[in-house]
């Protein structure tokens, strides 16, 4: 009789993962961020990767040196563009960070110049 009773509810039970799984594609989408750059990060924005559609995303400030923060980044996709703004007046744009392959970004420190950097996503 335990066989049977096992034989029958293993395809409900894989049929019910089948559909948690599935509901789990709208989630909203979060990313670890651990600032090793010298300057504190002080502010960030994040767009879906190539849209320049920034958006404000509210942030603890993330010390230099070793901070750490989770921030929400949207609620579909993989790829999205940070744009993030030191304490020194700085500002980096990460572009199409995946998400979907990992879950923290390191912020690395800044080239000495002093315009804008632009680094590729991971």
């Amino acid at each position: 009789m335990n066989l049977i009773r096992l034989v029958l509810t293993c395809p409900l039970l894989a049929v019910s993962l089948l559909a948690a799984s599935g509901a789990r594609a709208g989630d909203a989408r979060y990313l670890g961020l651990l600032n090793r750059a010298h300057d504190s990060v002080v502010a960030l924005e994040v767009a879906p990767a190539g849209s320049d559609a920034f958006v404000v995303r509210p942030i603890e400030v993330l010390p230099g040196g070793g901070g750490s923060g989770v921030v929400r980044l949207g609620d579909q996709g993989c790829r999205f563009d940070l744009r993030m703004t030191f304490g020194n007046g700085r500002r980096a744009v990460y572009h199409a960070v995946d998400v979907c392959r990992g879950d923290t970004l390191a912020i690395q420190p800044l080239p000495r110049s002093r315009t804008p950097a632009t680094v590729a996503g991971r």
